[in-house]
């Protein structure tokens, strides 16, 4: 089953690009790029028009994508602070990392 027939089958509310780009803030082409990025999934209408599914779209808001790669790079740092040595500055940054992912 792909991604748009399961949005199809639950009835699910869905959004235009121009809604959700007015949720995030960003221009209706920036929707359709994530898109294309594979951050968002959409289906396609009789007429061929993108609709996003609601719930993906407040599962996205709530888990910050920008929140989420700031996380993978701390986590990065936080390995290349372990290997180094630097014990006091991994301990921050491990505490940084909860507290991101406990704030969402």
């Amino acid at each position: 089953m792909t991604p748009s027939q399961s949005l199809l089958d639950s009835a699910e509310e869905l959004l235009t690009p121009g809604e959700v780009a007015r949720l995030f803030r960003v221009d209706p082409k920036t929707v359709t790029r994530w898109e294309k990025d594979g951050r968002l999934t959409s289906l396609r209408t009789l007429g061929g028009h993108r609709r996003y599914s609601k719930t993906q779209i407040a599962h996205v808001l709530n888990a910050g994508p920008a929140g989420t790669e700031v996380v993978r790079a701390l986590e990065k740092v936080h390995a290349l602070a372990l290997e180094t040595g630097a014990t006091a500055h991994a301990g921050h940054i491990a505490d940084l990392i909860t507290t991101l992912h406990r704030n969402g």
